[in-house]
């Protein structure tokens, strides 16, 4: 199993603002994109990662919108 310790170091790749977690699933406590936790490993992958609710594009994320996260769109 994934230590809490080890999690803590993790931070959104987008944002850098820290992950809460919920069961298998990493979540961006700044925009709610959640990233899986698969065979004890995160997968950190921004384009693999579940867009929140009502949001079918990484652009589409207030935090990209405003300036506050950095992703390669295109």
């Amino acid at each position: 199993m994934v230590s809490d310790q080890f999690l803590a170091l993790l931070v959104c790749p987008m944002g850098k603002v820290p992950l809460r977690r919920e069961g298998d699933i990493l979540v961006c406590t700044q925009c709610g994109v959640r990233f899986a936790i698969k065979d004890d490993i995160p997968n950190m992958i921004v384009e693999e990662a579940e867009l929140p609710p009502n949001c079918s594009c990484l652009a589409e994320l207030e935090c990209v919108k405003t300036g506050r996260a950095k992703v390669e769109i295109g």
